[in-house]
Parts: C-alpha cells; structure tokens; sequence
C-alpha cells in the first residue's frame, strides 16, 4: 500500500540563533528541534514520502544528522539556501531516510502539478481557464506565518513557519489551493 504525501520546508535543525526559533515560540534549538521531530513523527508514517524543501539544518551537521535520522517516512531534499555541499553529501551518503536530493522538481498528484523548489517561483498563467491546468508551486524560505506567497492561490508556503512546526499533507494543500482559487482572489 502505497504511502501519503507530505511537505515541510525550513526546520533549520540545531539554528542556534534566537530569531529563529523565538518566533516558532521556543526557548532554545533544543527545544525547537523537539517539537520539530515530534510533531512529524505525528503525522508521517515510515510508508509516507516527505518533501523537504530545502534548509534542513544548520550550524552542528552532526546534531543535524541525528536529528534527521530520528524522522519517519521517505525523505525527497530539495536543497536550499543553506543546504551546503558538506550538507548535500551527509543527506546522500550518511541519511538512510533520505530517497533522494535536487534542486527543483516537478512532481505530479492526482490532475495536478507542482513545481517543488525552496524559493517562492511564478509557474502559472493566470490566463489558463482551470484549476488543474495550472503548474503550481510548493515552496519555503520566506519563514513567513501565510500560506500564500503574496496572496496568490498558486504559490503555496510549505514551511514549519506557517503549519505549526508540522509537515503538511498533499490533499490539505489542493484543497486550501482551491478554496483560494474559487474565492477569486486572483493577482
């Protein structure tokens, strides 16, 4: 049976720096860390697919690791800004969880396409007639606490940010992209 399908973006595993963990309202990294592992190992099965887009760890790559091998599912690793190539080689050589590593993808579910990559890309012609003929974009980054880039139905923010410290699930995404579609708020 085949697994979900979730994304994530920006853990930022062992940042040691209080502006990024004070805003997801932790005290310390250690802390942040913990309720980073905990509430993925909540929702992701070890037969799940996780997307991360990008920044996984920072400063300790070793505290990284075991931090990233604490994790369930089948982990995709788009890079990111801070992924660097000591980091690229522990995801793909040290990190059993870990199925893969790109820069950008295109993934498709169901009728619809994503464009998967760390910064907030325009993919769509606002022009085309239907939801599904759209390319639509996950992505992270911007730590911001919406879901939408710029209000835009396309451009989804997948990051810890914005979903609770949480990897959010494909169907939720379609569903939230779509109720923004049918609002008409488009840009």
């Amino acid at each position: 049976m085949a697994g979900r399908i979730y994304f994530t973006s920006d853990c930022h595993f062992n940042h040691s720096k209080a502006f990024c963990y004070e805003p997801r309202g932790f005290s310390s990294a250690e802390e942040m860390n913990e309720a980073i592992i905990r509430n993925w190992n909540s929702v992701v099965d070890n037969d799940d697919d996780v997307y991360m887009l990008g920044d996984f760890m920072l400063g300790d790559n070793e505290k990284g690791k075991e931090c990233i091998a604490r994790l369930n599912g089948r982990i995709h690793v788009i890079l990111g800004n801070h992924d660097s190539a000591a980091r690229e080689r522990i995801y793909v050589e040290e990190l059993d969880n870990i199925v893969e590593v790109k820069y950008a993808t295109i993934i498709k579910y169901g009728k619809c396409r994503f464009y998967l990559s760390h910064y907030p890309t325009m993919t769509s012609n606002y022009d085309d007639a239907h939801f599904n003929q759209r390319l639509f974009n996950l992505y992270g980054h911007t730590h911001q606490k919406t879901n939408f880039y710029n209000d835009m139905f396309c451009i989804y923010h997948v990051g810890v940010d914005s979903h609770n410290c949480t990897p959010v699930l494909i169907d939720d995404i379609i569903n939230e992209m779509r109720e923004k579609y049918l609002e008409g708020k488009i840009v």
